[in-house]
């Protein structure tokens, strides 16, 4: 066993109206979340410190988009749908299957179903027509930190002083990236860079990416919507939370303070979360690894795919 100490706010930048971002904190055997809803005149930044046990920990991000304020309902839907189903699934009493993928199995089943409700939301209600929200969380267990990624909010993992971006964007300009159509200097300037290919409620049907981390003391893993890492290169991400590791909730607001200074157009989610504590390995040189995980065939370990991480300073 080990403790996640998470530091978690949203703001709602120096443009929009509204915060269509939300965060969720989950610890599931204590049956307690925590969501990032917060009014245009607050900036609250949530600290708790979470033992982390067989029941498992999730964390996550979610920024949402549409008119008006359907933004704000669908990621609000989103991690509050995702929280509910993985508490009814795998509260205290619950029977559980012994399975090592247990949590990531039931986070990803809980964001399908969370992309069922938002897009019947949005086909009955014609105010949230069309609305949508991004989904990236991390399920973290005793011997695992497991990565589910659906659009292009952001996880990355600080690790013995490196910063690695751990999802990738699922956006059009990734995909132009990818075929070696662009640069990622030229990505960053596209006129087309918002375009997501992936969103919850978006579509009918969804299909998120999972990856698993196995984790180390004193790890680092940052969630962020796209308004702080438009804003906030890796790097210079990385350099503000090493420089106030002893008071993270400090890095969180000064994060959200460059991201509001170097435009803020945007709302700008957060969520630092540090791995302390006996109970995890020390890092070492060359073990940082993921692999990417086939729900449908979750237990067939030989067919995953296994990569090595490189590290980010402007991505």
């Amino acid at each position: 066993m080990f403790n996640v100490e998470v530091h978690a706010t949203s703001h709602i930048g120096r443009v929009r109206k509204g915060n269509e971002d939300n965060y969720l904190l989950l610890a599931i055997t204590d049956e307690r979340a925590w969501t990032g809803s917060q009014s245009d005149d607050e900036f609250i930044i949530e600290t708790q410190t979470i033992a982390v046990d067989d029941g498992g920990v999730v964390m996550a991000v979610s920024d949402g988009m549409g008119g008006a304020m359907a933004g704000e309902v669908a990621s609000t839907m989103a991690v509050e749908t995702v929280g509910e189903k993985l508490l009814e699934d795998l509260a205290p009493g619950v029977e559980r299957a012994a399975d090592e993928h247990l949590l990531i199995h039931k986070l990803h089943e809980a964001t399908v179903f969370a992309n069922h409700l938002i897009h019947q939301q949005g086909r009955s209600d014609p105010q949230f027509q069309g609305m949508g929200a991004t989904f990236t969380g991390i399920g973290v267990t005793p011997g695992a930190a497991d990565i589910i990624q659906v659009g292009d909010s952001r996880a990355y993992l600080i690790r013995k002083g490196e910063i690695y971006q751990v999802t990738k964007d699922q956006s059009l300009v990734q995909q132009l990236i990818d075929a070696n159509q662009i640069s990622e200097a030229e990505a960053e300037k596209h006129t087309l860079k918002n375009v997501i290919l992936q969103a919850l409620g978006a579509q009918n049907e969804i299909y998120p990416v999972s990856a698993r981390i196995e984790p180390r003391r004193d790890d680092i893993f940052v969630l962020c919507s796209d308004g702080l890492s438009n804003k906030v290169g890796a790097g210079e991400m990385r350099d503000v939370i090493l420089s106030h590791i002893d008071e993270l909730q400090k890095a969180c607001a000064e994060l959200v303070k460059i991201a509001n200074t170097n435009g803020g157009e945007d709302n700008i989610t957060v969520v630092i979360a540090k791995f302390t504590g006996d109970g995890l390995p020390e890092a070492v040189e060359g073990d940082l690894k993921m692999e990417l995980i086939d729900i449908d065939g979750i237990h067939d370990t030989a067919d995953q795919d296994t990569a090595d991480l490189n590290t980010s300073e402007t991505a």
